[in-house]
């Protein structure tokens, strides 16, 4: 035979329940609100990579915010103009353009990226080859699209390679 619980036990289990509910609820929600920012994201880093391998200026100037800032490998700081400029004037072409290690962290309307590229191509006549690690920031607009406001590449001259998972 099942025993009753008392009523302050029973009100308690009750109240815990009532609470608890909308608090799981509501932390998958968020978690699936992330899953879809971080897929925004990562569609972005495509079409930011293809844009740059196609000289696709158009593209670069949607994903491009109006005060966005760059910091180019060799410490040149330059606006969304010059960078579009750069693109049109073929300043900067790039051939092979390979990522990974990529990782996104997300902060509310804010998403900072950061990759391993492998590159090669035309930097002002001169032949590129090497390894980079970049950071980008993505910002989410008032429209609720995301937009880059700054990017920085530094070159990598050593890999580092992960040590092997503990056995």
């Amino acid at each position: 035979m099942l025993r009753r619980l008392p009523i302050y036990v029973a009100a308690i289990l009750a109240a815990t329940t009532a609470i608890l509910t909308p608090v799981v609820a509501q932390s998958g929600a968020r978690h699936e609100h992330k899953r879809i920012e971080r897929s925004q994201i990562e569609a972005l880093e495509k079409q930011w990579q293809q844009a740059v391998l196609t000289d696709d200026t158009p593209a670069m100037d949607k994903l491009l915010s109006e005060d966005y800032l760059g910091i180019e490998a060799n410490g040149e700081v330059v606006t969304k103009a010059q960078q579009l400029d750069h693109m049109k004037n073929r300043r900067f072409v790039i051939d092979k353009l390979q990522t990974s290690d990529l990782k996104i962290k997300l902060i509310g309307p804010v998403a900072i990226v950061t990759s391993l590229a492998q590159v090669e191509g035309i930097v002002d006549g001169d032949h590129l080859k090497g390894a980079f690690r970049y950071t980008r920031i993505y910002q989410r607009v008032p429209s609720g699209s995301w937009k880059v406001t700054n990017f920085e590449v530094t070159p990598a001259t050593r890999m580092h390679i992960p040590p092997p998972p503990p056995a």
